[in-house]
């Protein structure tokens, strides 16, 4: 430590440097209730907080601000990967959400709900005792490959700037969007255990699992929902290998953790992460 530094200002000005330093990717893990908003916030938050920013006015942060954003919402009832961009990996992001995923959704048949989620309320019930591990194995090899999806009311999807989601809440009538072509590069059944079934899904961006759930319903002569939904994976960003839980959200671990990237850098090679211990 150098004489002319004390020791209370020595580790903020060190922690504030790394702060200003942070430059290209990671991934945290998301937990079941927060939306991926709120998550980023406290994420912010807590970092600037680490490097003794404390006056939360934005305007008043100027040179200490932190620019970051994340590569794809995750449902406010949904846990997983989240991958963030900090600096100028922000503007790697859009190749995160235009890239491939992988979830592991459990879904329930013979109840359908608003939300196409366990956190709307049940639109309807119907029989599903007819239903086989074998017709759900059948059924779903209609939804790999190159397929048209409408997504759900309940989404980030906007109308007029506003999610549609907002829009519902606040009492606003909104059209179903058009239906959309997205991706399934493989999906399967994981576990059938009447009236639940849980799958493994890998696919594009744009896709959304509660719609699939819903429609796979429908195509099984029932109606099902989604109960939980898993993100195991990002791009190249694992659940099990990659994610930083929120103890480890600190300057020392995403430093770590951080793939870095600088406006000359190829997206690919951006959003290949290094091994890390969380």
């Amino acid at each position: 430590m150098a004489g002319n530094i004390s020791n209370s200002a020595s580790p903020l000005t060190s922690s504030l440097s790394k702060l200003q330093s942070l430059n290209g990717l990671f991934a945290i893990y998301k937990k079941q209730g927060p939306t991926s908003a709120d998550v980023l916030n406290t994420l912010k938050e807590t970092l600037l907080k680490e490097a003794g920013v404390k006056d939360p006015n934005p305007r008043k942060r100027k040179k200490q601000s932190l620019k970051m954003g994340h590569g794809g919402t995750l449902d406010s009832s949904a846990s997983g990967v989240l991958v963030v961009g900090v600096g100028n990996g922000t503007k790697m992001l859009s190749t995160m959400l235009a890239g491939s995923k992988k979830y592991v959704a459990v879904g329930e048949l013979g109840k359908a709900t608003d939300t196409l989620d366990a956190s709307g309320s049940v639109t309807l019930e119907k029989d599903f005792e007819h239903v086989t591990r074998v017709d759900i194995e059948e059924k779903l090899k209609h939804f790999v490959g190159d397929i048209m999806q409408v997504p759900p009311l309940y989404s980030a999807l906007k109308k007029d700037g506003q999610r549609l989601s907002v829009l519902l809440k606040k009492g606003h009538k909104v059209e179903a969007k058009p239906a959309r072509a997205v991706s399934v590069y493989n999906l399967t059944l994981q576990e059938f255990k009447p009236p639940v079934f849980t799958l493994d899904i890998e696919c594009g961006g744009g896709f959304y699992v509660r719609s699939l759930v819903d429609d796979l319903g429908k195509a099984l002569s029932s109606c099902a929902h989604v109960k939980e939904l898993i993100r195991t994976k990002q791009g190249q960003f694992t659940l099990e290998e990659h994610t930083l839980h929120e103890e480890h959200w600190t300057l020392e671990h995403i430093l770590k953790s951080l793939q870095p990237c600088s406006e000359s850098e190829p997206a690919q090679d951006c959003t290949k992460p290094p091994q890390v211990d969380t």
